[in-house]
C-alpha cells in the first residue's frame, strides 16, 4: 500500500509540475509570439523603472510584451494625463518614447 501511495503522489507532483510549466510558458508568451500579452515579474519591475525613468515619473498604465516596436512596450500616464510609450529592447535598453498615438520622439523627461 505503501508503494501504490508514493507512486500516487509522484505521479500526481509530476503531473502538477507540467500543468503548472504550462502556464508558466502560457504567461510569459512563450511558444508564441507575445503580442498583447502584458510583461510580468521581474521583467515588469526593471521595465517600469526604465520607462518611467525616461519620461521622468508618472504611473505606468499598461505594458505588452514584443510589441511591433520593441521587445517591450510601457505606456506611462504623466501626471499631467498625457500618456508616453516608451519601447525597450531584450536588455531593458530604450529604443524611443513618444507620446502615445503620435508617434513623434519625445526623448527623455517628455
Amino acid at each position: 500500500m505503501k508503494n501504490h501511495r508514493k507512486i500516487l503522489i509522484i505521479g500526481g507532483s509530476a503531473l502538477a509540475l507540467a500543468v503548472g510549466g504550462a502556464g508558466v510558458a502560457m504567461a510569459t508568451g512563450a511558444g508564441d509570439d507575445g503580442n498583447g500579452q502584458p510583461i510580468t515579474g521581474s521583467a515588469l519591475e526593471k521595465a517600469s523603472s526604465v520607462a518611467l525613468n525616461e519620461t521622468g515619473g508618472g504611473k505606468v498604465s499598461a505594458t505588452e510584451i514584443r510589441d511591433e516596436e520593441g521587445y517591450y512596450e510601457v505606456e506611462v500616464t504623466k501626471p499631467d494625463g498625457s500618456q508616453v510609450d516608451v519601447h525597450l529592447n531584450k536588455d531593458f535598453s530604450v529604443i524611443d518614447s513618444s507620446a502615445d498615438g503620435h508617434g513623434g520622439d519625445e526623448g527623455a523627461g517628455g
